[in-house]
């Protein structure tokens, strides 16, 4: 009885990467405003959040997510 199933993919694509290490920077700047009181960088940053949402989406679509005909497989 096997008990393997289908890898759904988990984010492991150029996609989801570009997106996540767009919003780590806004999240990490956005620490710091927080942190020294400068308001407009904070929602600066909550954009910057937003941006790494919408990119990774554009990416996605792109061909460059999970099962996109851009991404080349790796064996595991």
């Amino acid at each position: 009885m096997s008990t393997e199933t289908a890898d759904p993919g988990h984010g492991h694509s150029p996609a989801a990467w570009t997106a996540v290490v767009i919003m780590l920077v806004g999240f990490a700047v956005g620490t710091l405003a927080f942190w020294f009181e400068i308001v407009w960088l904070v929602w600066a940053s909550a954009g910057i959040v937003l941006i790494g949402l919408l990119v990774g989406w554009f990416l996605g679509r792109a061909g460059y997510g999970v099962g996109g005909d851009k991404v080349a497989a790796k064996a595991h």
